[in-house]
């Protein structure tokens, strides 16, 4: 039986030929291929400049160090998310707090944030979840740095305004499975120098002044090539996204059932398509046995992991939501043989 994987990079003779160059060049550490990265992705953002790292986790790490978080400084995070943002802020000895999240967006709900921000928070970190952009200008608008994480919403866009334009740092990552891939890496974008100097200045340790402590946190040269590659293709990969979510979306609308909220002011990129189910044990075990690899879209929320409670909305998402299989190579014939099998668990 062959699997229908939940997520799978988009890769071809492009991206071969891309790092295969690298290879043959002999510069395989971080050289102009990284520096042409990150300037690529700095345009695209539409900001001034941009610094490589090996993860977005990295990524995260060294925008709290630039903005001078530390112990005992608060950081508001969701708790509908993976634990990276946590650990990063565990990285500085920082105090997360969790926000409860929008229950029809699932990004993290403006309200509860406010309730949430007091003369300690140093930061917000904003998740753009799943590829649909949170209310950021109004959070921007709090006065509070903002961190936008874009790992799953790269050329998304709020209000006509790309997403990671609006704070004062945004992270991406590429993990294999990401809108576009290097296998492991991530970036950290911004319009202020003076941050970005920090995070260049931090990243590597080697042949510095003072023994400050830095980190290895470099991009290679081979990474940066796949990015690249990846990038140059990245309208014809979201438009794909899309064109699979309208699948979706006009099957769910036969059937009565709500799609993914999209509110008019953004643009969606479909990095998840997340559904509403109240058999969610009950299809994660028939996909596996069917051979489609469903997934919860957050494997357990934060809250749950620190032990605390009061996140109804994000408690309501984890019981009830399932992520389809969506991603660039995924064929409409293989789009049917999911819906044909997920159809009985949906929620009515």
């Amino acid at each position: 039986m062959q699997m229908i994987p939940h997520s799978r990079p988009t890769i071809d003779h492009e991206e071969v030929a891309a790092v295969t160059a690298v290879l043959e060049s002999g510069q395989l550490d971080q050289g102009e291929q990284v520096l042409d990265f990150e300037q690529s992705l700095a345009s695209l953002i539409g900001v001034g400049g941009a610094v490589a790292v090996s993860s977005g986790t990295a990524a995260l790490h060294l925008s709290l160090l630039a903005l001078e978080i530390g112990e005992g400084d608060e950081v508001v995070i969701p708790s509908f998310v993976c634990p990276a943002l946590l650990n990063a802020i565990r990285y500085v000895r920082a105090v997360p707090v969790l926000a409860d999240i929008d229950r029809e967006t699932f990004n993290i709900d403006v309200r509860d944030l406010k309730r949430r921000v007091t003369r300690k928070t140093k930061a917000v970190i904003v998740p753009h979840m799943f590829g649909l952009p949170a209310d950021i200008r109004e959070i921007v608008a709090f006065g509070v740095p903002v961190i936008e994480d874009c790992a799953q919403a790269l050329r998304s866009s709020y209000e006509g305004a790309p997403s990671g334009s609006f704070g004062a740092l945004s992270v991406f990552s590429f993990y294999a499975t990401k809108v576009i891939c290097t296998g492991e890496g991530g970036m950290v974008a911004a319009n202020n120098r003076q941050l970005l100097d920090r995070i260049r200045d931090l990243r590597d340790y080697d042949e510095k002044a003072d023994d400050r402590l830095r980190y290895n946190y470099k991009l290679t040269d081979l990474q940066a090539a796949l990015g690249l590659a990846q990038l140059r293709k990245l309208p014809a990969l979201i438009g794909r996204r899309r064109a699979l979510a309208r699948q979706y979306d006009e099957f769910l609308r036969e059937n009565l059932l709500p799609a993914p909220a999209c509110p008019p002011d953004r643009d969606h990129i479909y990095y998840r398509y997340v559904i509403r189910t109240k058999q969610v044990a009950e299809l994660l075990a028939a996909g596996g046995e069917a051979g489609i690899a469903y997934r919860r879209p957050v494997f357990k929320p934060l809250h749950h992991y620190l032990g605390i409670t009061g996140y109804p909305q994000t408690e309501a998402a984890f019981i009830e939501t399932v992520s389809l299989p969506i991603y660039p190579s995924l064929h409409d014939e293989e789009i049917k043989t999911i819906l044909q099998h997920a159809q009985p668990f949906l929620m009515r």
